[in-house]
């Protein structure tokens, strides 16, 4: 089941609305008639939502504190995770090969939104994340990703190593780890077919286990004098030189 949540923001609020029946309830600001507003106002109507036009303060309450909520705050069903079954079931239906990203203890949800967020964009089937020591969907996450926690599919599993192993064994797919200590780079290897980009935590990177069951460790080639990226800019860059060559 779908727990309620608030969101607020013009963007926010204008992208849960394009999603059938994600919107609950629609506050606005009365005295705002601007046209972003009555953008807004023409999207709820059109999803067959009435919005309710309240003073400032009140939107105030609603939105966490301190919020910029610009006029807008709206109650939404929160997406839910799939489980492994559910990754199974939507492997079988696909007619092109499988395009996975994996995250292997990303906690930080903003970090989490934006890996959806780019996931989304470079046409990702699904994302797959740990339940254990790893940040689930909620009100931050669904904020980053601007839309992409209600299209792109995050898959909870209770043993990622497990659920690795029958991507290779049983659905064909080639796991790709990223690590910064690998002499292998990015833009040299082979990231068409049946691919798992695999992305590790913030800190530690990827586990143990989730290391040994790749086919491949690639790096992306650092020039400058930081020695790492922030694991949401590395899969965003990974993902997208996997969407250069796989439309070549």
């Amino acid at each position: 089941m779908s727990n309620l949540q608030i969101i607020f923001g013009l963007h926010s609020v204008r992208t849960a609305l394009k999603h059938e029946g994600a919107v609950t309830e629609l506050w606005v600001e009365a005295r705002r008639q601007d046209r972003r507003i009555r953008e807004v106002l023409q999207l709820a109507k059109e999803a067959g939502l009435q919005a309710t036009k309240v003073p400032r303060d009140e939107l105030d309450m609603l939105a966490p504190a301190g919020a910029n909520h610009q006029g807008v705050v709206a109650s939404t069903k929160s997406p839910a995770a799939l489980d492994e079954a559910s990754l199974k079931a939507l492997l079988s239906k696909l007619d092109v090969p499988p395009f996975l990203l994996v995250l292997d203890g990303v906690q930080d949800p903003h970090n989490l939104g934006a890996c959806l967020r780019s996931a989304d964009a470079a046409g990702v089937h699904a994302v797959i994340a740990p339940k254990d020591r790893s940040v689930g969907l909620g009100p931050t996450v669904c904020k980053v990703a601007c839309g992409a926690a209600e299209s792109v599919p995050f898959v909870q599993v209770t043993n990622l190593a497990r659920t690795l192993r029958w991507l290779q064994d049983e659905a064909g797919v080639w796991l790709i780890g990223t690590a910064g200590e690998t002499d292998a780079n990015l833009f040299q290897t082979d990231l068409t077919g049946p691919l798992a980009l695999i992305m590790g935590g913030e800190e530690k990177g990827m586990r143990r286990l989730t290391r040994e069951a790749c086919d491949a460790v690639v790096k992306l080639p650092m020039v400058g004098q930081v020695e790492s990226l922030n694991v949401s800019v590395a899969a965003g860059v990974a993902l997208f030189e996997a969407v250069r060559q796989r439309s070549s």
